[in-house]
Order: structure tokens, then sequence, then C-alpha cells
């Protein structure tokens, strides 16, 4: 199962909340609730919030755990 765990823990190491990521990164609400939620999110998505974010690997976003 793929869960965004990591995001949430990139975001607070960058002292931003996901407001502002909504705001200034134009990232959607729904793709906040998707991330709440682990949810599927596309590739294009992905990049744009590891843009966002300053990350070095998309492992900064998602992992992946064994059900």
């Amino acid at each position: 199962m793929i869960t965004y765990a990591p995001f949430w823990e990139t975001l607070k190491r960058n002292k931003l909340t996901a407001y502002q990521l909504m705001k200034y990164d134009k990232i959607s609400g729904s793709t906040i609730h998707r991330l709440r939620h682990n949810l599927p999110i596309d590739t294009k998505t992905l990049d744009k919030l590891c843009k966002a974010l300053n990350c070095y690997s998309v492992f900064e976003v998602i992992e992946y755990e064994r059900e």
C-alpha cells in the first residue's frame, strides 16, 4: 500500500502547512484530501509536490508499506 506519511513529515520539516501549499504552490484541496486519506495521486502531482517541497527523492513524499 502506498502511504504519504513522509509527505507530512517533510511538510513539517520545511515548516509549511497544507494551506500554504494550496495558496502559494497551487496544490488543490482535493490533492491534500487524497494525501490525508492515502488515495492515489498521479505522477504529475507527485512531481509538483516534490518541487514545492524541494525534495531530493520521491521517498520524501511517498512510501510503500506491505499490508
